[in-house]
């Protein structure tokens, strides 16, 4: 089975470049929401964020995300200790969906920090998604509970776009959703070719 990493810089619309994807058949893990599902759900993870970050971490029993985006943004070993608590369940999880659901040529994992944890070298191709930072703000201040304070915090615990494209494959540059459509197509023709 070919991995096909997806990536990018909160903003830039891997989603968006997924869905597309997604269209074209191509089955789509979503990093993120198995790792919120299982910070939600896994008892070993809930008992390590709460000796970790305190009972404040978790209210009526479900992760409290605005308690956590405060801390783990403002302090980058609290979302390094965060991400090796969660980020290997994660990665078990998706070898499974890989091994027991899927027999498309190629799956996408959709993940925002790829290169940050090293997940790039479990991918036999990395696609990047870029946007300039304008429209990345711009995008995200229509978000729910999002500042450009909050956002800017973010952004600086993720790669830039200058460290990710490098070491990237294949670069989608997101402004214009027919364009992205196009590059989508292309890409994804390519690495069928490759595959078959």
């Amino acid at each position: 089975m070919i991995i096909v990493g997806l990536t990018g810089g909160i903003g830039s619309g891997k989603t968006t470049v997924a869905n597309v994807f997604k269209a074209l058949g191509v089955p789509i893990y979503i990093a993120d929401e198995e790792a919120k599902r299982l910070m939600n759900t896994s008892k070993v993870i809930k008992r390590k964020l709460i000796a970790l970050f305190g009972e404040e971490a978790y209210r009526d029993g479900k992760l409290n995300k605005s308690f956590l985006a405060k801390v783990i943004f403002n302090d980058r070993s609290h979302l390094e200790q965060m991400n090796a608590i969660v980020h290997p369940k994660v990665a078990r999880h998706f070898k499974k969906w890989v091994l027991k659901q899927q027999n498309s040529p190629y799956v996408i994992k959709e993940v925002a920090i790829l290169f940050e944890n090293d997940g790039h070298k479990a991918c036999d191709y990395v696609i990047t998604v870029t946007a300039p930072k304008e429209l990345k703000i711009k995008r995200l201040l229509n978000r729910e509970e999002n500042s450009i304070k909050r956002i800017e915090a973010i952004m600086r615990n993720q790669w830039d776009d200058n460290e990710r494209v490098p070491l990237s494959d294949f670069v989608i540059e997101n402004i214009d959703l027919e364009n992205t459509k196009e590059q989508v197509l292309k890409i994804h023709k390519e690495i069928t070719q490759k595959i078959l």
